[in-house]
């Protein structure tokens, strides 16, 4: 049996809370392309209701990370809070990222799919070891300047731009 499942069809119309730790186990369950380790503190507060079940997920820890610059490990703390609607109704599937349409006879949620999809969705694209991030910051100041400017004199000036130049 999967730990992240949880059984919604014997739950009461109210609020429910789980808690889960999240590590390599769970990594290697649910697919290590983009986060192979970490420890992780999960909260899932379910609120059941006559038409649709809210969760609100709490995700606080760190995943074991590789810079992109210097290939050392080091680990990218998160804190994570999102909401998932699941909604009753006939045609099952995701409606946005927000929305998810489920059968009223389902038994049971995989909570462990969704929290695996938040913290990969945290990881930044480029991964920078925390010692590099100063460097990372000075480089975006400059990002969208020109680095070099060539002038050359051998080409000829259009007329119309001088006309311009004039207006000034």
């Amino acid at each position: 049996m999967n730990d992240f499942v949880v059984n919604i069809i014997g739950l009461a119309k109210k609020q429910h809370s789980f808690e889960f730790q999240l590590g390599e186990a769970f990594f290697n369950q649910y697919g290590s392309q983009t986060v192979a380790k970490g420890d992780f503190d999960a909260k899932v507060i379910l609120d059941k209701r006559e038409t649709f079940i809210e969760a609100h997920f709490e995700i606080r820890g760190k995943a074991a990370l590789v810079c992109d610059r210097s290939l050392e490990p080091f680990d990218q703390i998160m804190n994570l809070h999102r909401t998932v609607r699941f909604k009753y109704g006939d045609n099952p599937g995701e409606v946005t990222d927000e929305i998810v349409v489920i059968k009223q006879e389902q038994e049971s949620l995989d909570v462990g799919q969704l929290m695996y999809e938040f913290i990969v969705l945290e990881v930044p694209i480029k991964k920078i070891h925390p010692r590099f991030q100063n460097d990372e910051d000075e480089e975006d100041d400059n990002e969208g300047s020109m680095v070099y400017q060539t002038k050359s004199e051998d080409v000829p000036i259009d007329p119309r731009w001088e006309q311009l130049k004039k207006l000034k």
